[in-house]
């Protein structure tokens, strides 16, 4: 069955809410198990946050920007992320062999920023799951896919949202119902980055923990953790790589698809994911001003010192220039554990910024980089297209990519 037959029949099988989904046609079923994240109190939205790390109290910073144009947003925008409960507990996606009992290797699959559902995801993670007989875990980042209200991906609610941006922001580019709830959130309040990001990093951590306790029914205790990482995911995946909490990922491997530069080598303006914008405001908080960011906000200064080793690697992945002696020693060291393909005309993640990093100025980093070409009018978003007509030339780059990613991780 080539991509396009595969792509068609696990989306229209496809489900969250089912504890078991037997793929037809072959030896793999899906499973969705139940999480709740104990990490969501990191979130801005309360007054009061305690580092129990530490023991360290703090007052936080307002919640929601004041300014007038945020306020005419539509309401599911302006609740406390702390308080959006389908952050907090939802549903994650397994895709297991049928034959085994309980799993003695997993690869954790992440996806890309403003992802709203796992479509395009299946595919790859029943080809993860044939070439290398491991369990694929289908985790959600904090805010989305169904960890985010549904309200937010309703296109004429967001629609509003959109045009209202555009009537404020008259300059605003690549404004679209599909990104309109992230860039508002984002333009409202860019340390949501940070926060989600370090409560999704968390989350994959209790997540291999609860398995090294032996709470997971499907995974063995013992199971080796692997990374597939695409996109903005693979930021993630290098920082936990990096930081290696408590040892958990001192083995793992990580391949990276279309990600791996620092932030500021990352150009995200499109409809699918930022509005210009919204960019704007991550970058000239986390880039330009974030020094000066740390002086009014103690808690996200405290998240970034050297006693917690995921703010200092997010840091580290902020800028090219900066940090980057810090940043190629730690690479150096996990030249073994990363592989990477870039595309040729990814014009959101290009390939020589991926090069750049992972391989440093003189590329004196071995880490294994491939760049690829496909024969047809891929995106970075859609890099494998679901047309009829160009089905054998998609298959084939799949299948590529996938047998690449499948000889690293196996």
């Amino acid at each position: 069955m080539g991509y396009r037959d595969t792509f068609v029949s696990l989306k229209q099988i496809f489900n969250i809410l089912d504890d078991k989904i037997k793929i037809p046609g072959s030896n793999i079923s899906i499973y969705n198990q139940e999480f709740i994240s104990e990490s969501s109190g990191i979130l801005p939205g309360t007054d009061k946050y305690i580092c129990k790390k530490h023991k360290i109290e703090f007052q936080d910073c307002p919640f929601i920007d004041n300014n007038e144009y945020f306020q005419n947003y539509h309401e599911s925008l302006k609740v406390a992320d702390c308080n959006i409960i389908e952050n907090t507990k939802f549903r994650y996606s397994i895709f297991k062999k049928d034959e085994q009992n309980k799993a003695k290797n997993v690869i954790l699959l992440l996806h890309g920023l403003n992802e709203k559902n796992w479509d395009k995801y299946l595919p790859w993670a029943k080809r993860l799951v044939e070439l290398t007989g491991k369990m694929v875990i289908l985790f959600p980042i904090a805010f989305h896919m169904n960890r985010a209200p549904v309200e937010w991906s309703k296109p004429k609610q967001m629609q509003i949202v959109s045009d209202e941006r555009k009537k404020h922001f008259p300059s605003v580019v690549n404004s679209s119902f599909a990104n309109s709830a992230i860039s508002a959130r984002i333009q409202m309040t860019p340390q949501r980055f940070f926060w989600s990001g370090l409560q999704t990093y968390y989350d994959v951590i209790q997540l291999i923990k609860d398995i090294r306790d032996d709470k997971n029914k499907l995974i063995d205790k013992e199971a080796g953790v692997d990374i597939f990482a695409y996109s903005v995911g693979s930021f993630l995946a290098e920082i936990l790589l990096m930081a290696n909490h408590e040892d958990l990922f001192l083995k793992s491997k990580l391949f990276i698809f279309c990600g791996g530069p620092t932030i500021d080598r990352m150009y995200p303006v499109s409809k699918h994911i930022l509005d210009s914008d919204a960019n704007i405001a991550l970058y000239s908080f986390f880039i330009e001003h974030l020094e000066n960011e740390f002086k009014k906000d103690k808690r996200l200064s405290h998240y970034f010192n050297d006693d917690h080793l995921a703010g200092k690697y997010f840091k580290a992945m902020l800028s090219y220039q900066k940090m980057k002696k810090f940043r190629e020693n730690r690479l150096m060291q996990l030249k073994d554990n990363i592989a990477a393909v870039a595309l040729t005309k990814d014009d959101v993640i290009p390939p020589i910024e991926v090069l750049n990093i992972l391989k440093g100025d003189f590329r004196e980093i071995p880490i294994e980089v491939k760049v690829l070409d496909f024969p047809f009018e891929y995106t970075h978003v859609n890099p494998f297209l679901n047309k009829v007509e160009i089905s054998d030339a998609v298959s084939k780059s799949f299948n590529e990519v996938f047998e690449l990613a499948s000889a690293h991780l196996s």
